[in-house]
């Protein structure tokens, strides 16, 4: 029996997306990228090492100190420049808003991003779609081959420095938004060969 796949539509927008079947039952997830689905590959076990020492660390911290806020592992977030047909989807958000049965995350106050090199050009332009989402106040990006991190912070006057904050791998680093202090190297504690 050969097994019938649903063809990608060439643009949709974020509506369509959202009600879009793929057919893909592999459990990757999708975005959405100025009107075009695409699949995001399956992650690293780096990646995902790092991605769940991440969610203890940062879900750890906001239970005993910001109990109303919470972390989300890959949340479809609403860039605003070009809002009708984009859904991106970040490694990890947080949000201190109400917890709503939304397939989109409305709020987020921090998104993580682990860089792999297979796609490091689409996580560079989704991290600069973040920096548009109002609510967004941090974005972390996360190595995957090697310990170092970058940090974005929104400046007072709601606007984004010109770079990241470059953290080396025995630094340490804030996350202002979630009164969070941590050493680069917790993040890296279970991630194979780093």
């Amino acid at each position: 029996m050969v097994a019938l796949r649903k063809t990608v539509p060439d643009r949709m927008n974020v509506s369509a997306f959202l009600a879009w079947d793929s057919g893909d039952r592999s459990g990757r997830p999708w975005q959405l990228v100025d009107g075009v689905p695409q699949a995001m590959a399956p992650a690293s076990r780096p990646h995902g090492a790092i991605l769940a020492e991440l969610a203890r660390l940062i879900g750890n911290h906001l239970l005993a100190h910001a109990p109303h806020c919470s972390t989300v592992i890959e949340a479809g977030v609403v860039p605003r420049v070009r809002a009708t047909t984009n859904v991106r989807i970040p490694d990890l958000a947080v949000t201190c808003s109400p917890s709503v049965p939304e397939r989109l995350l409305t709020d987020p106050i921090l998104l993580v991003e682990i860089l792999s090199p297979s796609n490091a050009d689409e996580t560079i332009a989704n991290v600069w779609a973040y920096t548009t989402i109002p609510s967004v106040r941090e974005i972390l990006i996360v190595a995957s081959t090697e310990r170092r991190g970058e940090l974005l912070r929104r400046l007072p006057d709601g606007s984004w420095p010109e770079s990241p904050e470059a953290i080396g791998a025995e630094g340490s680093l804030t996350l202002e938004s979630v009164g969070m202090e941590l050493k680069l190297a917790e993040i890296y504690r279970t991630a194979p060969t780093i």
